[in-house]
This record gives C-alpha cells, sequence and structure tokens, in this order.
C-alpha cells in the first residue's frame, strides 16, 4: 500500500485545516488508516485511526474534541479536519495503514506534511 499525505500548511492559531491520504496499491480500502505527528525534538504522537470500515475512531487525548477523522472509500481517501488549531499542533504529519487500527499501526507509511500553527 502507497500513501500520499497532503494538506498541509502554515496557519493561525484557532484556525482549521484539514489534511488529507490518499491511498493506493493492493486493496488500500482493506486496511485502517492513522495520522501520527512529530514535532522537531520530539517523539512520533498518536493522534487518530479509522477502520477500514470507518464504523470506529479512535483519538489521541491532545486532539480529542477538535479533530475528526474519516474515510471516502471510493476514493481512498482518509482526511484529518483539524479544528480551533493551537501552536503545540505543529508537527509533521503522517498516515500510516495496518490491518488494526490504533497507536500501534506500523505496516504502511506515508511521507509527511508539514503543520504550522503559528500563535
Amino acid at each position: 500500500v502507497q500513501l500520499q499525505a497532503s494538506g498541509g500548511g502554515l496557519v493561525q492559531a484557532g484556525d482549521s485545516l484539514r489534511l488529507s491520504c490518499v491511498a493506493s496499491g493492493r486493496s488500500p480500502g482493506d486496511y485502517a488508516i492513522g495520522w501520527f505527528r512529530q514535532a522537531p525534538g520530539k517523539e512520533r504522537e498518536f493522534v487518530a485511526a479509522i477502520t477500514w470500515s470507518g464504523s470506529s475512531t479512535y483519538y489521541g487525548d491532545s486532539v480529542k474534541g477538535r479533530f475528526t477523522i474519516s474515510r471516502d472509500n471510493a476514493k481512498n481517501t482518509v482526511f484529518l479536519q483539524m479544528n480551533i488549531l493551537k501552536p503545540e499542533d505543529t508537527a509533521v504529519y503522517y498516515c500510516a495503514a495496518d490491518r488494526i487500527a490504533g497507536p500501534h499501526m506500523s505496516d504502511y507509511w506515508g511521507q509527511g506534511t508539514l503543520v504550522t500553527v503559528s500563535s
């Protein structure tokens, strides 16, 4: 499975941004997709994940209530809607695919997209 993330950019605190992750290759719709982020000097952090059916979603504590993950299997695309962005959300965001959704996803990774939130 190949993953292509996009949608990052420079925004101000309080703004919204939507990231996209397009999956391609062999049966991408069979995989759960997750978002992770890594800020400079920090460890990679789990952000959100969604099962292949879209029936279950999971979120990291720092983004609950502000971020929403969704998927459109017809387009093999997963979205991460990020609202009320904070400077601490600044990071490179990566999407990942795995058979099981959650913080330990690791089978496939896309390249990152940079999100910068100014105060």
